[in-house]
Parts: C-alpha cells; structure tokens; sequence
C-alpha cells in the first residue's frame, strides 16, 4: 500500500517542490479574478476540465472580481522525495526532520469581510451548474456554458477554478458534501464515504447497528490505528484524487499563486492540501481535520498559519458537537465525530449575537453567506475589525475515550 502511495505521488512532487524554489514577485494588494475553467473527476479519478469564456465573449458591462490581498508565509518541503520519506518514517513510528523552504506569498486578506464573502460566493458555486437560480453571479454577467464532468454518471471531486487576467493567482474551489440538503446526486455515496474516513473516530463505528466503513474496529473503545491510515490512503478516496487535480492546475498555470477554498468536506480536503502543498487555503464550516492529517501522516510544516477556517457557533458539524447515535448526523448516516482544526479560526458567535439555535441546517454556506457575511459583524467593529479575531485550537484533542494501538482482528 505504501509503495502504491509512492509511485502515486512521487512524480507530482518533482514538479511542486523543486530544490530551489524561487521567491514570487510582488503584487498588488488586489487581485481581479475571472472564472477560467470548471471541474470535476470522473468514477476512473481522471480529471477533466472545461473552459469558461473569455472576458471579451461576456456583456460588456461585465465587472470583474477583485480580492483585497495580504502576505503570507508559507511552506514546502526541499524536494518531492524528503516529503515522501518523512510520511514513510512516520508511518513505521519515526521521525524525520524537514528543511522547510518557508516563502511569503500574497494570499487573501482573511481581516477583510468582502473578501471572505467573495470567497464564500466561489465555495459555493461549486456546487450548482451556472444556469441554476443557486449559483451567485459574483460580477454583472458571466455567460457560462455548462460544465463538462456534472453529467449524471461522474460522481467525483467537483468544483471551479477562477484565476486573475495574468494567471499569476489562481482560486480552486471544492465542492463538499451534498446529501445533507439536497437529495444528494451522484456524488452522495463518495461524499459519504470520504466524511466517515477523514471525520469518525474509527470507521463510523456509532453503535453495532451501523456498517462500517473499514474493518478496524477490535470492539469496546478499541480500535487499530494502523488498519485505520491504510484505509485513508486509498488511491480513489478524494484526498489523492485532489493531489492530483492539483497536479492539473499547476500544468494549466505552472507559475501561478494557488489558493484553496472549500465549504465542508471541500473545506477539510481544501486544509489538506495545504498542508501538502504549502499553499493559501480559506475553509468555511468545515469539520475538523486535524485527524485525518495526522492518520495521513502528512508532515507538519513550521506553521499552518496559512490555513484559515471560518464558521459560526450555530453549525454542530464546525463546533465538532454532531455526534452520537441520536444525533443529526447520525441519523442522517454521518459520523461526523472530530472537532480539531489545523491553522487559524474566524468564529461567529451566531448564538449569542444573533441568537442562532444549533441546528444542523446552518451548516449550508447559503446561511454564512446570507446571515453573516453579507452584512457587517457588529461585534467585531466594536473592537476595531470587520471580522472576529483569529483563534487556534492547540490544545484541542479528538476521540479522547478511545484507544489506538496495534489491535488484531
């Protein structure tokens, strides 16, 4: 399975994390961004794309999308091969030290509203097809053709890619989990399968009545640690399907700046692979993924400064409290079981500000979008910003009452 891993990967890494990596140029503090391609993986993990019309095709009075930006430091491994052998001795319980070849590259300003807002507005377009009433026009007029890869049968990783007129950035947004508001589709049973790896304790072992999604659950509280990373390396799980797709882009724009964002399930797999690749992510109600980096055995880098999560108090998925046999969650077949985030927080004290009920139907970006983002957040204009302060949850610990270890059948 490891070598699978390697042989997956390896070739990847020797384009993204060459020995020299070079500084990026400056830009200027806003960048304006035009939807370029769309998304999506078929059942064969092949990715496919579909070019959106250029600006001089689109209305006239067409406005573009302008991003405020900010520095940001962020991280790569030396080379593709330090990366792999660093997961490898981690897997086998030992430890490597990396060379990190730290960067400061123009990200999002993450202190500005708009900018969370417009980002949100992109996160969610992925999931809906552009002649739908759900998708936001993020400038007057876009003109859209329908995207190639949404056909009935591609049940895969999906979403849009947005890039700035010089291609020097470029914005992958990730759909995330879209059976628990709508009647699923064709990526409902992926979607399940990738939330109950990356986000249960083990295996979305809720009670005897549940069918697992591994067989590493040795009974009681105990579970095998190693059967539970094997079965989040799977070559078809969307983690590697990400890897590469964003193999993809960086072909597409081999000198551009990338920026992940993602809601949900997309917002986690957005983390990972910031984690992976050193790049800018903004996540919104996404559940944690501490642990599901961690099983991966990805290497941490100095710091995960670069990856910044946003929600509001109300979602029970975000605020890790939608869990249990009679939760919604559970009910709905979900074991959304962690809570512990990578990088930094915006929380929303939607329950307090704006007396907001917990309730797993907040968890929908629309909510954020048109409950918090949209307008200004008085709580944190009355200490000088247009968003909350930044949090971290280094002291966070996920699946306290069970116990890992080397547990045979």
């Amino acid at each position: 399975m490891l070598l699978s891993l390697a042989n997956f990967i390896l070739p990847l890494f020797n384009i993204f994390f060459p020995l020299n990596v070079p500084q990026h140029p400056v830009y200027s503090r806003t960048l304006t961004f035009n939807l370029r391609h769309f998304h999506a993986v078929t059942p064969s993990a092949h990715v496919y794309f579909a070019d959106a019309p250029l600006r001089s095709t689109l209305n006239a009075d067409t406005q573009p999308l302008s991003i405020s930006t900010a520095p940001v430091r962020t991280a790569r491994p030396p080379s593709a091969a330090a990366f792999l052998e660093a997961r490898a001795l981690s897997m086998r319980t030992q430890s490597a030290a990396l060379d990190w070849e730290e960067d400061e590259i123009p990200g999002p300003d993450v202190s500005k509203r708009e900018t969370l807002l417009l980002l949100a507005k992109m996160t969610s377009n992925a999931y809906v097809e552009p002649d739908t009433g759900e998708w936001y026009n993020l400038t007057d007029e876009w003109g859209i053709h329908a995207p190639v890869g949404w056909e009935p049968d591609d049940d895969g990783f999906r979403g849009y890619i947005f890039a700035t007129d010089d291609n020097n950035t470029v914005v992958l947004s990730i759909k995330g989990t879209s059976a628990l508001f709508v009647s699923g589709g064709p990526t409902a049973e992926k979607d399940r399968l990738n939330d109950n790896l990356l986000f249960s304790c083990c295996c979305a072992r809720i009670n005897w009545s549940w069918k697992t999604v591994c067989d590493c659950y040795r009974g009681g509280w105990k579970c095998n640690q190693d059967c539970v990373e094997e079965a989040l390396i799977e070559e078809s799980l969307f983690y590697p399907v990400g890897i590469n797709l964003y193999n993809n882009i960086t072909d597409m724009f081999p000198n551009a700046n990338i920026w992940v964002v993602g809601h949900s399930l997309g917002g986690a797999l957005a983390s990972l692979l910031g984690m992976t690749f050193g790049v800018p992510v903004v996540t919104f109600e996404s559940p944690g993924e501490r642990m599901a980096a961690q099983r991966l055995h990805l290497p941490s880098p100095p710091s995960t400064h670069h990856i910044t999560h946003v929600w509001h108090t109300a979602d029970p998925i975000a605020m890790g409290t939608c869990n249990g046999v009679l939760s919604s969650c559970a009910i709905g077949g979900y074991a959304m079981e962690s809570r512990c985030h990578l990088g930094n927080i915006i929380e929303y004290d939607t329950v307090t500000n704006l007396s907001w009920s917990v309730d797993l139907r907040t968890h929908a970006i629309a909510r954020i979008i048109g409950g918090v983002l949209s307008q200004p957040w008085e709580a944190a204009e009355l200490s000088g910003r247009e968003v909350p302060a930044l949090q971290r949850q280094d002291d966070c610990l996920d699946c306290f009452k069970w116990d890992f270890g080397n547990y045979t059948p």
